[in-house]
């Protein structure tokens, strides 16, 4: 043992072993020199990636975690950190001589360590998806691991390689800074360690940006001596004024976090003078009332500034941190914050989650931590998504992130998905396409079944086809392909696809057939289908594959076509229907006055369309387009009832007047296609009176019938539409 304190004292130039075993047991003590022991024959003279000596390492943050309070088993999982990289059997070695908790946190630490690549690629590219991602990071990095600790493991590892790097510069750094502040420094506020938050921001802001780091260090260092005066006279005042009401406190300057000032400039556009917390003070008491009764004395004796006092007490941060915050004015007229909690408050502020965690003396965890642990996990999962506070808190108690793994995308991309996922759910969470052509899988490099369950932090890559499709044992819940509703719904509506497909040949084949039987074959087939009830030709097609229109029907449509005009003409509607019911004046018809007149379902004329008139016997006039293939054929067969026609003044000048057309959309088939483009359409202010929908392949063809003023708000439209994402084309039918 001389050895290993002679190692401390000369290789790491670290205090004796109180400082390591503060707190602890005579036993854990001992315990605690047996890993140093350890830690000093694995390491030797090993230099980490970053350059730094691995005994240096592991003994600075054993430091961190021994300042965190936390027990002797973590301090131990410090000190070994990577003794499986340079000791043969080590998880074995270490599970016998210091028990399987220890073993774990090692094993737990080695895998949050081989995500490094990952947050650091993360950390260093930009955008809101990237942002979203950093997120998801941070959640997995919680997930990942059964126990808390581990997480406060690595922040403190993270934490001693940026005190590393004040010492030795190092080109890594700015990379390994910035990764620091996007992921470890928040991890830190989540889990409430204010200690370590702070040094990890001011480090990395540090690295990052040294020029203002070093314009607002000089700014503080040159204020240094009158600050202190105030700061003195301040805390006397105070001290005198709350001793004369009978409450114990302990009153002390705040220190000061450069990345803060800087944020505070940068968010509200201050000048260093403004900055309310460049002097601050403390208060810890004892009782939550006593908070209270201080503040009243600080705005007794200085004047509050309006806007600047916070009630974290009542109603605690996301991390259960709790104080009160005001700002006041001084006697020189400049701002003084003032922080007042109790010491309890204190205690949770600095450690955060590692202020709770011990171990009962020969039992597992302290059954009232797991609670908050358990509620601190629930919070991660949860608070982004549940806007109603209460029902966020009472969801929050009953959910757990267990119900959540994360795994990786060869590329580094993190991937959520619930808890039993497949690699085929994972599949179609990448893309729909990529999920119908899944073939195989790897996990980890290693080829696995389709069926195998998902593990946290694995990373998964998926083998396809360019050809084929899913399989139908997909679908069967005993084989336990797939989980997630996602995936199962894009496969249902694969399948029904290709039986519509099969569907639409067959009815295609049939209705040809009988069409050539009696000299038909150059029919309007979107006549026909309307003729037998059906809103196209598919929909005509599809009931006709599956027997539902036999030969008598295609045929007495046929000869209905042939058949006197009116046969062919649709209900009445009548032309530019006008919201206040004034339907006069809406089409001249040339040489003939004022008839009464309907729009054709066929074409659904608008203005200014070019059109024409049809005469029927018994309904009046039916307005086409000329271009309309119906109305064409109408008049190859009896031109005599063709007439000229064109829109009246009120077509155009009545604002009231609507008319109704079809509009077509193809799109690749997506979640929320419908929904955006509805959205379009509402804020156009157009009113839809039908769609019909049909997905063949991963495309989406849609039919949308609107009401439109005029031509000019029908294009407009389209045009939006056709900049709604995923939209191949929009054109009116």
């Amino acid at each position: 043992m001389v050895f290993v304190t002679h190692a401390i004292a000369q290789d790491a130039s670290g205090p004796p072993i109180e400082l390591l075993a503060e707190g602890l047991t005579p036993l854990e003590r001992a315990t605690i020199e047996q890993a140093l022991e350890l830690a000093a024959e694995a390491y030797e003279d090993r230099v980490l990636g970053t350059g730094e000596s691995a005994w240096t390492h592991a003994l600075g943050t054993a430091l961190i975690v021994a300042s965190l309070r936390l027990d002797a088993d973590a301090r131990i999982a410090a000190l070994l950190f990577a003794v499986g990289e340079y000791i043969d059997d080590a998880t074995e070695q270490v599970a016998s001589r210091f028990g399987v908790h220890v073993a774990r946190l090692v094993e737990g630490l080695h895998k949050l360590n081989g995500l490094r690549v990952i947050t650091r690629k993360t950390a260093s590219a930009t955008g809101p998806e990237i942002r979203a991602q950093t997120e998801t990071l941070r959640k997995m990095l919680l997930a990942m691991v059964e126990d808390i600790r581990v997480v406060l493991l690595r922040i403190a590892s993270r934490t001693q390689t940026l005190r590393y790097f004040t010492e030795t510069p190092s080109e890594s750094r700015v990379d390994v800074a910035r990764e620091s502040l996007d992921i470890y420094a928040p991890l830190a506020n989540r889990l409430g360690v204010w200690q370590l938050k702070w040094e990890l921001e001011d480090l990395s802001f540090r690295f990052l940006e040294p020029e203002t780091y070093k314009r607002i260090a000089k700014m503080l260092d040159e204020r240094r001596s009158e600050r202190e005066e105030f700061i003195h006279n301040a805390i006397e005042r105070l001290r005198t004024e709350i001793a004369a009401v009978g409450i114990k406190a302990e009153i002390t300057g705040r220190p000061k976090h450069i990345y803060s000032i800087y944020n505070k400039m940068r968010a509200k556009r201050l000048d260093f003078s403004q900055v309310y917390d460049i002097r601050a003070l403390r208060v810890l008491v004892e009782e939550v009332r006593d908070c209270y009764t201080v503040l009243g004395l600080v705005h007794q004796i200085w004047q509050p500034i309006s806007k600047e006092f916070d009630d974290y007490i009542t109603k605690p941060k996301g991390n259960n941190y709790q104080s009160l915050h005001t700002a006041v004015l001084a006697g020189d007229g400049r701002a003084l914050e003032v922080q007042v909690r109790t010491y309890d408050m204190h205690k949770h502020a600095e450690l955060g989650v590692a202020a709770h965690w011990r171990y009962k003396e020969g039992s597992g965890h302290g059954g009232d931590y797991d609670d908050k642990i358990a509620l601190l996990r629930n919070l991660l999962s949860w608070r982004d998504e549940v806007a109603d506070s209460a029902q966020w808190l009472e969801q929050f108690k009953r959910a757990s992130l267990d119900d959540t793994l994360y795994v990786l995308t060869p590329q580094g991309r993190v991937v959520d998905l619930p808890r039993g996922a497949t690699p085929i759910d994972f599949a179609y969470r990448l893309h729909t396409d990529v999920g119908h052509h899944c073939r195989g899988a790897k996990i980890d490099g290693h080829l696995v079944t389709l069926n195998t369950p998902l593990e946290n932090g694995q990373t998964v890559e998926i083998m396809t086809a360019k050809e084929g499709g899913p399989s139908r044992d997909w679908l069967d819940p005993r084989q336990h392909y797939v989980v997630t509703s996602r995936a199962k719904t894009k496969i249902k509506q694969y399948f029904s696809a290709q039986d519509e497909e099969e569907l639409l040949i067959r009815g295609r084949s049939f209705v040809a057939r009988e069409m050539q039987r009696d000299g038909h074959s150059q029919a309007n087939i979107e006549g026909l289908a309307d003729r037998l009830g059906f809103k196209n030709a598919d929909a005509l097609y599809v009931a006709a594959g599956r027997g539902e229109v036999g030969p008598r029907a295609v045929q007495m449509a046929l000869r209905e076509a042939d058949a006197p005009a009116e046969a062919h003409e649709e209900p009445e509607m009548v032309v530019g229907r006008s919201r206040t019911g004034d339907n006069s004046d809406k089409i001249l018809i040339v040489g003939v006055g004022k008839l009464l007149t309907s729009l054709s379902r066929c074409c659904k004329p608008a203005p200014p369309d070019a059109i024409e008139g049809f005469v029927t016997r018994g309904r009046g006039i039916s307005i086409h387009r000329v271009d309309c293939h119906d109305f064409q054929l109408l008049a190859r067969q009896q031109p005599e009832r063709v007439i000229a026609a064109e829109w009246g003044d009120q077509a155009y000048n009545n604002r009231q007047a609507v008319f109704p057309v079809d509009v077509a959309v193809q799109a690749s088939d997506r979640q929320g296609l419908l929904r955006d483009i509805s959205e379009v359409l509402s804020r156009e202010k157009l009113n839809v009176t039908a769609v019909n929908t049909l997905t063949k392949k991963g495309t989406a063809f849609m039919r949308f019938t609107m009401e439109v003023g005029g031509i000019t708000q029908l294009q407009r439209a389209i045009t939006l539409i056709r900049e709604v994402n995923g939209v191949i084309d929009a054109q009116r039918k």
